[in-house]
């Protein structure tokens, strides 16, 4: 019973030619709609539902809303009854107003960013099929992610005005939905206030990220690949379609992902995450990650500051 998984993430884009060119091209992904509004709608080849990530034409960048699937119709009023319960908001949303969805609920999580849960979405397949499917389909553009993985949200962290927006929203999640908490990050003078969680419901270290900022917005959406050398075959490809990286591969400390940092054409931080990391399981006790060892969480290599990593985001 519950939330499933992420399901779909809707980004602001400035040119959607530039953008298409980016997503299709480098990243790989398929063009399975576009509707009257602009709005285009892209899926990972190994993924079934219609779409996990949608553009929309906007003249400024970042993130409008994220939406996780649940596994049932009925989780829909029970979840939110509980989100309702615990004191958030919520809106039913009629069937279609997400494109190729059923009914959703609609509410603002403690952060501030829009969140949508929904059972239902239009099942167009895998490119490989469900019968004797081979490993890979043939014809892959780009870098060739199999599918959306996660999203880490910024969050409103001040502890001298006593707002910690990663905390609350963190609490949120796993007392509504029931979010697990695989690592943290603990800061400050007596190493008590959470600045960075990571939550998961799959069995994957996240499904969710929560970090602390200035104010709230979107760090990143991430593309699954399988492995190491998946990672730097896509570094070649970014850097023969001249995308500006954010950060070159290396691996996390937290999460123990194989990773790279890189920019869409509208300024929207992406991520190709590989590796499973570790089997995140309900009963695993939490990770914590020190303030002192922050950025060897961050970056496992070199243990070090990687420039605006942690204050440019949209």
């Amino acid at each position: 019973m519950g939330v499933m998984r992420i399901g779909h993430i809707n980004l602001r884009v400035l040119d959607m030619a530039a953008a298409l060119d980016h997503y299709q091209g480098v990243l790989g992904l398929i063009k399975t709609h576009e509707d009257d509004a602009g709005n285009v709608y892209l899926k990972g080849w190994d993924e079934w539902d219609k779409y996990s990530v949608m553009l929309t034409p906007s003249d400024r960048a970042g993130m409008n809303h994220i939406a996780y699937k649940v596994e049932a119709d009925a989780d829909l009023d029970v979840l939110k009854g509980r989100i309702q319960d615990y004191g958030v908001a919520v809106d039913d949303v009629p069937a279609g107003t997400l494109t190729a969805c059923g009914r959703a609920i609609r509410f603002n999580m403690p952060s501030g960013h829009e969140m949508f849960l929904y059972a239902e979405k239009e099942f167009v397949g895998k490119s490989v099929g469900t019968t004797n499917p081979e490993p890979w389909p043939d014809g892959l553009k780009g870098i060739g992610a199999h599918w959306l993985d996660h999203a880490l949200l910024m969050c409103e962290l001040n502890p001298e005005a006593g707002i910690n927006k990663v905390a609350e929203t963190t609490d949120f999640l796993m007392k509504t939905m029931d979010f697990h908490l695989a690592e943290q990050v603990m800061v400050g003078p007596d190493g008590d206030i959470q600045a960075a969680t990571w939550l998961f419901r799959t069995s994957t270290p996240h499904d969710i990220a929560l970090v602390g900022g200035p104010k709230m917005g979107l760090h990143h959406c991430a593309f699954f690949l399988d492995e190491w050398n998946d990672v730097l075959k896509a570094a070649d490809v970014m850097a023969k379609n001249k995308v500006k990286m954010d950060v070159t591969p290396q691996r996390h400390g937290i999460t123990r992902g194989y990773t790279i940092y890189f920019f869409d054409p509208s300024g929207n931080r992406n991520e190709t995450f590989a590796g499973l990391g570790y089997l995140a399981q309900p009963d695993m006790p939490p990770i914590t990650w020190t303030e002192d060892n922050l950025w060897r969480g961050i970056f496992y290599h070199t243990g070090e500051e990687a420039g605006a990593f942690t204050s440019v985001y949209t």
